[in-house]
């Protein structure tokens, strides 16, 4: 018979887990940027959403378990980086409807007709 391993007591004098404000506004820059990317805005949250999660991420790890929120920064850091590959997706999208237009212009004459 197996006993169950011993969970080891807490301290009294640890502080209670608190969730990182700053994991969810990660997210929260995460989500503009996803649904702003086809926009060509997604950009900047998103790039904003991936600086502030390297530093989160970075004071989480550092609170030792005491600050919580490594599931907000990874779904946030997913997001952004969703958002910046629906920008360039669509950048690339007008990019080509750009040359198509201008490869179906007629080019200008710049002679009279019957002109050798």
């Amino acid at each position: 018979m197996t006993l169950p391993a011993a969970v080891p007591a807490r301290h009294p004098m640890d502080p209670e887990p608190v969730p990182s404000t700053k994991a969810r506004a990660v997210f929260a820059l995460g989500l503009v940027g996803l649904l702003t990317g086809p926009l060509l805005g997604g950009v900047i949250p998103a790039t904003l959403a991936l600086l502030l999660a390297r530093q989160t991420s970075r004071q989480v790890h550092a609170g030792g378990g005491f600050l919580t929120g490594s599931v907000w920064i990874r779904r946030g850091t997913q997001l952004a980086w969703v958002g910046i590959v629906l920008t360039v997706a669509a950048l690339v999208v007008l990019l080509i409807a750009g040359l198509l237009h201008l490869a179906a212009a007629p080019g200008a004459q710049d002679f009279a007709p019957g002109t050798d």
